[in-house]
């Protein structure tokens, strides 16, 4: 561990044997001054999630009932009727872009008519529309989080990472004439190279804290049992040794939340080992039978590597299309896909809007996670930009039409928040990325289909 006798660098780590652990931003990190500390510490930060299938409200009775969007657009809007009610306590982060159409995810030619399901994904974060092969001459588009990762990604010891929580293991071809890469990522790097996602937090956590050199040595280390923490533990008392009160305070809460990570991630892996019923018998070890706690472990592990600047850029794939995993918590007992196949009855729209809800109802977890992290004078959440959103409406039909997409977070001041923005019909989705990605400090003027930055506020 390198230490100056005057300030500690932004990059200072904890290490021990086989074990790296970095280390928030501490106020001893921070150059004297206040126009050098808002200029060290104004880093934003991105999170892109795609959710599967749709939402209720794309539908024409969801329209009707405002079951995704609210009726009223600009800053006084009811979220209560909607599926975004859970997000009022924090509305004024939040801006609801409503009635934008993902074009690409349309079929062009008839041999694509049916392949819905088996392009959107890569559509999403590309907005452009993929080349149907089997083969390996995949093309799409360069996604979102990648653009804004190569502009900032050397800043970082990790430019991106992407999760996922369905399997992403279908190598090959999928259904109606596309590849399996199609629905693998939502992360290209390029128009032909999508980036693998990662399902186990258990590599997530490796990935961040660099415990091991190999799989061997990360495996012995778990069968130990020990904490990362106890390899650094000597590093640690040293530090503390030269820090005042207000950062031992952070550290300390800051190796608590990673200590608390690691122990979950520790008890789902007993479980899977014990022999005993799993939900998901085909998963990796780390994963979590419940969705719920597999979805929190992600938020958490994505607000630590924000909190320790590992990077700064997450690509999230929350399901797959065609899952059809059942989800209790919403009472509905029906699968995820045959429930977004309602038939346009009143009431099954009303079920999968559940669905929907359940799902919404998980981003406060993660939203109170990064505004409760200090970053220098402000939070992570004042500076992130969270998009949550599908690339499809109406699933029960397979269009690509009021397709659902929110903002979240005020991006270092560039979202206003408490915005309802209704866009005019026919507006592309690619419309508001582009939005997003000017927000974020990227220099550029087309994005996918766009036809113009759409005005968000300020």
């Amino acid at each position: 561990m390198f230490l100056t006798n005057k300030r500690l660098p932004r990059r200072t780590v904890l290490k021990g044997l086989g074990a790296t652990v970095a280390l928030p931003l501490l106020e001893a990190m921070v150059p004297a001054g206040r126009a050098a500390a808002a200029a060290s510490t104004q880093k934003l930060r991105l999170v892109a999630m795609e959710m599967v299938h749709g939402c209720a409200g794309s539908t024409a009775f969801g329209l009707k009932k405002n079951l995704w969007s609210p009726a009223d657009v600009g800053g006084a809007f009811d979220l209560e009727p909607t599926s975004l009610a859970a997000l009022e306590p924090y509305r004024s982060w939040l801006t609801i872009v409503s009635n934008t159409d993902v074009h690409n995810a349309e079929a062009f030619t008839p041999p694509e008519i049916g392949g819905d399901h088996f392009r959107s994904a890569a559509v999403f974060l590309t907005q452009s529309h993929p080349h149907q092969t089997q083969g390996s001459d995949i093309h799409a588009g360069t996604s979102l989080d990648q653009i804004f990762a190569k502009k900032i990604g050397d800043e970082t010891p990790i430019p991106s990472m992407q999760l996922c929580i369905e399997n992403i293991d279908q190598a090959g071809g999928c259904f109606y004439g596309y590849s399996c890469a199609y629905t693998d990522s939502i992360s290209w790097a390029s128009p032909t190279e999508p980036l693998p996602m990662v399902r186990d937090p258990r590599a997530v956590f490796d990935q961040l804290f660099g415990v091991g050199a190999t799989a061997a040595a990360r495996a012995e280390r778990r069968r130990k049992d020990r904490s990362i923490l106890d390899w650094v533990s000597e590093s640690v008392g040293d530090l503390k040794a030269r820090l005042g009160a207000a950062d031992r305070a952070r550290l300390g809460a800051y190796l608590d939340d990673v200590r608390e990570i690691e122990r979950r991630i520790q008890k789902v892996e007993a479980f899977n080992a014990s022999g005993e019923a799993r939900e998901l018998p085909a998963a990796p070890i780390g994963v979590p039978d419940s969705y719920e706690e597999h979805v929190k472990l992600m938020f958490d592990l994505q607000a630590l590597a924000f909190a320790s600047d590992l990077t700064r850029v997450f690509a999230f794939k929350m399901s797959r299309d065609v899952s059809n995993r059942v989800f209790p918590e919403t009472g509905v007992t029906t699968g995820f896909h045959i429930a977004s196949h309602h038939n346009d009855r009143d009431d099954r729209i009303l079920e999968f809007a559940k669905i929907n809800q359940y799902h919404v109802s998980l981003l406060p977890y993660f939203l109170e996670k990064l505004r409760n992290t200090p970053d220098g004078d402000s939070n992570l959440l004042e500076r992130s930009l969270l998009l949550y959103g599908s690339p499809m409406g109406n699933p029960n039909v397979h269009n690509h039409k009021r397709c659902p997409l929110l903002l979240m977070g005020h991006a270092g001041g560039a979202l206003p928040g408490n915005r309802h923005v209704k866009a005019a019909d026919g507006t592309p989705m690619a419309n508001v990325m582009l939005t997003a990605l000017q927000k974020l400090g990227v220099e550029i003027d087309s994005f996918g289909d766009s036809t113009a930055a759409l005005e968000l506020g300020i």
